[in-house]
């Protein structure tokens, strides 16, 4: 069970990026122009974004398509998180052979999808910002969130995430359960 379970709102999801505000002694200075396009979360649309992001993230799974019981590695922007940080990343997460992970370097972030096979059927999703944060789709549907107070907690947890939503024992279960259409 996670240790913060809030509903998701804008300041809780590191799609949206929010600066921490700024405190101000005086006056203000007037805005310089073109600012006001650049509020964060004005008319945000959190379903609207998870979509896409699951969109994505299916996206980003075939395309690097990788073999079971391994890690890919897909880098989205020129910039790359630190190596050393990343290879303590991925051993912390020692995929079963049934788990197929990609790690998606943002540069200052890190993201680690890990599905099954059939590639999407079920996506598992770990983002390591602050706070860490799981989500879970089943079937393209979003069925869990949690999120950690920190990266070790969240990796800790993770691990055990993949063989609860992954392992054959995991599938079979919900195979058993699951209404015939």
């Amino acid at each position: 069970m996670a240790e913060n379970p809030t509903k998701p709102t804008v300041e809780n999801r590191w799609w949206a990026e929010l600066g921490r505000p700024k405190e101000t002694i005086g006056p203000k200075k007037p805005a310089p122009a073109g600012s006001r396009f650049y509020k964060v979360a004005e008319g945000y649309d959190q379903d609207r974004a998870r979509e896409a992001l699951t969109d994505l993230n299916l996206r980003l799974l075939r395309e690097a398509n990788p073999e079971e019981g391994k890690w890919s590695y897909l880098q989205l922007l020129p910039e790359r998180f630190d190596r050393a940080k990343l290879e303590k990343i991925q051993a912390a997460v020692d995929l079963p052979p049934y788990a197929r992970g990609l790690v998606v370097d943002s540069g200052r972030t890190i993201r680690l999808l890990v599905t099954g096979t059939p590639i999407g059927q079920r996506v598992l999703e770990l983002a390591l910002v602050e706070p860490p944060s799981f989500d879970c789709w089943v079937e393209e549907e979003w069925v869990h969130e949690e999120l950690y107070r920190s990266r070790r907690q969240a990796l800790a947890r993770f691990r055990k995430l993949v063989r609860q939503y992954l392992s054959p024992e995991a599938l079979a279960e919900f195979e058993a359960i699951r209404p015939r259409v």
